[in-house]
């Protein structure tokens, strides 16, 4: 059985929103990112020194049951996450793991069509061979119960991208 999967950057139309005010109701500050290597969410690259980001609390869990009818209840949870301060153009949605906001150690927690958490694999993969979370994603979903898989840096818990069944 093939299991076709896509990556979704955040959408635009949330970005707006998040950008006014964030999912724990706060209107955050942009700044100017100096060094860059921010991992943003908005585009799925890594900040460039002088472009304006801002951090603010996402529910990415309550995005996408608002969008499907699902209800997360205690799963769903905000978290910070890095998102250029202004509109960077469309997100690159569908277009395979993003490599370069991979770290060697990523969670893939996977979700019901409910919402509710169904268990999670810790992957230790280099950059290097980033591209080898595919193989990890289609192993998760070949469950037929996984809906979506957050995919979550380890050592800060923050979500990274989402990945939806097709």
């Amino acid at each position: 059985m093939t299991t076709t999967y896509e990556v979704r950057a955040i959408d635009p139309a949330v970005l707006e929103q998040l950008r006014e005010r964030d999912d724990a109701g706060c209107t955050r500050t942009p700044v100017t990112d100096p060094a860059g290597g921010a991992p943003l969410r908005c585009c799925l690259r890594h900040s460039e020194a002088g472009e304006r980001i801002v951090l603010v609390s996402y529910a990415p869990l309550r995005r996408w049951a608002e969008e499907t009818g699902a209800a997360p209840g205690p799963y769903d949870e905000c978290g910070p996450v890095f998102i250029h301060a202004e509109e960077c153009g469309e997100p690159p949605s569908g277009t395979g793991y993003p490599a370069e906001l991979h770290g060697a150690r990523r969670m893939l927690r996977a979700y019901s069509a409910q919402g509710h958490i169904l268990g999670g694999r810790l992957i230790e993969i280099p950059k290097e061979r980033a591209t080898e979370v595919h193989h990890a994603l289609r192993d998760v979903f070949a469950d037929p119960a996984v809906a979506l898989v957050h995919v979550r840096a380890v050592e800060f818990g923050c979500f990274m991208v989402e990945v939806r069944r097709r």
